[in-house]
C-alpha cells in the first residue's frame, strides 16, 4: 500500500488489519505517536489526516491508503520546531511529555477546524462565520487527549499564543 507520511512517499506491506498506529509505530518505527488507551479514550495516539486529526489506534491503516499522515515527527520543518512544538516548551505545556505529541498533533487539527468555521459544542455563534478560540471553547475542542499529569494550563496557555499568532497573521 502507498502513503504519504511526514512528507515522504512510502511503499508498505502488512496484514490489512493494522492499525494505522501500529504500522507508524512498528512498521515505520515513528514512536512519537503514543499507545495510551488503545480504546480512543486518551488522545495519546492523535496524527492528523489531510490536516484533520483522527485518532490512529481506532482507525485501520488500510483506510488512509494514498492519503496525507502527518505525525509530531513531521510537524517540525527545515531543523525548527514547529510553533505548538516550541510554546509547549516555553509554556511547560507538559511534564511526563507521554500525551504531549497527541495534544500538539490535536491542537494543529483543531486550529484548522476553526479555520473552517466546524463549531463545537460550546461554540456560542452558530451563525457568525468566525470562530473566537476562548478558553472554555479550547477546553471543550481539546477534550479528547487527556493529560494526567496536571499540565492543562500550560497547554492551553501554549495553544491560545499560537492561535493568536496564527489569526493575526491570517488577516
Amino acid at each position: 500500500m502507498r502513503f504519504d507520511v511526514n512528507g515522504r512517499s512510502l511503499e508498505l506491506e502488512f496484514d490489512a488489519r493494522t492499525s494505522l498506529l501500529d504500522v507508524l509505530r512498528e512498521h515505520l518505527k515513528l514512536t512519537g505517536t503514543k499507545k495510551g488507551c488503545n480504546q480512543g479514550a486518551c488522545g495519546a495516539c492523535t496524527v492528523l489526516v489531510d490536516g484533520e486529526r483522527i485518532l490512529s489506534c481506532l482507525t485501520l491503516a488500510a483506510q488512509y491508503e494514498g492519503r496525507s499522515i502527518t505525525t509530531i515527527e513531521g510537524l517540525a520543518s527545515d531543523g525548527a520546531l514547529h510553533p505548538l512544538q516550541q510554546t509547549f516548551i516555553e509554556h511547560d505545556g507538559f511534564q511526563c511529555g507521554y500525551c504531549t505529541p497527541g495534544q500538539i498533533c490535536s491542537a494543529a487539527g483543531m486550529i484548522g477546524e476553526i479555520e473552517r468555521g466546524v463549531p463545537s459544542h460550546v461554540t456560542g455563534d452558530l451563525a457568525s462565520p468566525t470562530i473566537t478560540l476562548s478558553r472554555e471553547e479550547l477546553r471543550e475542542r481539546m477534550s479528547g487527549n487527556l493529560c494526567r499529569c496536571g499540565a492543562h494550563n500550560g497547554i492551553v496557555d501554549a495553544i491560545l499564543e499560537i492561535y493568536g499568532t496564527y489569526k493575526e497573521a491570517a488577516e
